[in-house]
């Protein structure tokens, strides 16, 4: 069983309610979802994700180190350049996503809740005679989420993460609660969800399976580098990418607002005019509430699934949006 993170103190914060896996640990929202999505959409606010692993690489052979484990080119990562980067088993099966930066002196990873023991245990099976370190930060430092547009200033003990969707802090957990008195309003990850569910971005243990494989998401190009070389799974990655397409594709679901029910993850999809006992041809990945779409929802199906085709997600009209091409 992987070791939960420590639960965050902010949610003694008033009208916080605990999310549910996999994201235990902070808040899922402190009572109004879609007042806190309409904040982090406007840029205002910071999300708690002090649940997910951090992982830390010193040393001064770690970014070349990395470049051969890692589907992105780091080996010449600038200071302060944001990436993301997966693991991938021998076959090309997504085994790990990692969000990175590295200040100069240390590369700083975050990953999902309870998976950096597991990355770590990888890690140090390839360290060789490779002068690195590898270490779980977790238990010390915190991630906390700024949105796009957020006009906060950052503590000046922060490693910052700086991305198109916003900037990820590395902050020690001991600061989390004076951090929070002075960003506020807490958001909680619902209202993340609901923003990531709309930009079509998957995430790992949702969107993947054991046997996902980065073209079936759009990693291509933003956590898989095509012109490097030398990493495990790097034959898959370059025969899809060249000779063949993915059995599977991810697509954006705009879900019947008149259910009272979300799609959990796992929910059949299938055909509409199949109807409820028709061959399944894929799953729900994520289903969100959002503040101006309603409920929508990421799910993966068969490459050949009709792009214009009317779905179901259980008992649950959908109409679908291409997010990976056919």
């Amino acid at each position: 069983m992987p070791r939960p993170s420590p639960a965050s103190p902010l949610l003694s914060l008033p009208g916080a309610v605990p999310a549910e896996a996999p994201d235990e640990g902070v808040a899922a929202h402190y009572g109004d979802l879609f007042r806190e999505q309409r904040a982090l959409a406007d840029g205002a606010g910071f999300v708690d994700l002090s649940h997910r692993g951090v992982v830390t690489v010193t040393g001064p052979e770690r970014l070349s180190w990395l470049h051969l484990l890692l589907t992105q080119h780091v080996s010449d990562l600038p200071p302060g350049h944001a990436t993301e980067a997966l693991i991938l088993s021998a076959h090309g099966h997504i085994e790990h996503a990692v969000s990175l930066v590295d200040d100069g002196e240390t590369t700083w990873m975050h990953t999902e809740p309870g998976n950096q023991e597991a990355l770590i245990a990888y890690l140090e099976s390839m360290k060789f005679f490779y002068r690195v370190e590898v270490a779980d930060r977790t238990d010390e430092i915190a991630v906390v989420h700024l949105p796009a547009g957020s006009i906060a200033e950052v503590p000046g003990n922060a490693v910052v993460r700086e991305t198109a969707h916003g900037r990820d802090l590395f902050l020690p957990r001991a600061d989390l609660e004076s951090f929070a008195a002075d960003h506020g309003p807490a958001i909680g990850v619902l209202a993340l969800e609901a923003l990531r569910v709309e930009a079509h971005r998957p995430r790992l243990g949702l969107e993947t399976d054991h046997r996902t494989i980065p073209h079936e998401l759009g990693w291509i190009g933003t956590a898989v580098h095509l012109q490097k070389g030398c990493y495990r799974g790097q034959e898959t990655v370059a025969r899809v990418h060249n000779l063949g397409k993915p059995p599977r594709r991810l697509v954006f679901l705009h879900l019947d607002g008149s259910e009272v029910h979300l799609p959990p993850h796992g929910t059949p999809v299938r055909l509409a005019s199949d109807g409820e006992e028709g061959r399944q041809l894929g799953f729900v990945t994520t289903s969100a509430r959002h503040h101006e779409l309603g409920p929508i929802a990421l799910a993966l199906v068969k490459r050949n699934v009709p792009v214009d085709a009317p779905l179901m997600a259980g008992s649950t009209a959908a109409a679908q949006e291409v997010v990976v091409e056919p």
